[in-house]
């Protein structure tokens, strides 16, 4: 169930201001409520901004630091190849089993630069983290708008982002490209869930 109607009470807003704050029919925030139908991804991201808290917490799926099964989002897409601009819009929601808080989220991979074992069309669960061990695979940004996942390789004060398919080549960054481009580590590659 939602917590459309609690947040909607807690800030002191009657169903018809709600809607008119966010552009939709009275109808809709009455549905909302009731559990009959949701709000699409755009009206998500204005409910989130208007209450102050997170999409998760307005769907009641987020409460952080909880173990058990749970949903998280899916924020778009990654590029399995030569990196992408960043994309952060909430196109799906899916069941995770194990923790579940704002630190994890899906993203939908584009490329075959990681065949055979993530292939285009796979969902990739991520940790929000910006340590990593080397060899671990990872959501890596580079120039601050462009992502991509690898396997990264730390070797001595730099990192390789290694493809698995071996028709890619390496990306070697030096201590000073990390710097100055920049290149980040946005988070851990920590479960798989193939195409079937």
């Amino acid at each position: 169930m939602n917590n459309i109607k609690s947040l909607r009470t807690h800030a002191g807003l009657k169903q018809y201001e709600l809607a008119e704050i966010i552009g939709v029919h009275q109808t809709a925030v009455s549905q909302w409520e009731k559990g009959r139908t949701e709000p699409d991804a755009r009206t998500l991201k204005k409910l989130s901004e208007v209450f102050g808290v997170t999409i998760g917490t307005i769907l009641g799926y987020e409460n952080s630091e909880i173990t058990g099964e749970g949903k998280i989002p899916v924020l778009g897409y990654v590029r399995a190849g030569m990196p992408i601009e960043a994309i952060e819009d909430v196109i799906d929601y899916i069941d995770y089993k194990g923790e579940v808080s704002s630190d994890y989220f899906g993203l939908v991979i584009r490329g075959n630069s990681m065949e055979p074992r993530i292939c285009d069309g796979d969902i990739v669960i991520v940790k929000k983290q910006s340590f990593i061990e080397s060899g671990e695979v990872a959501v890596v940004l580079v120039n601050a708008m462009e992502a991509t996942i690898k396997k990264v390789v730390k070797k001595g004060t730099g990192i390789t982002l290694v493809p698995f398919n071996k028709d890619y080549k390496e990306m070697f960054f030096s201590a000073e490209d990390i710097s100055r481009l920049p290149v980040t580590i946005v988070g851990k590659v920590v479960e798989l869930r193939g195409r079937i």
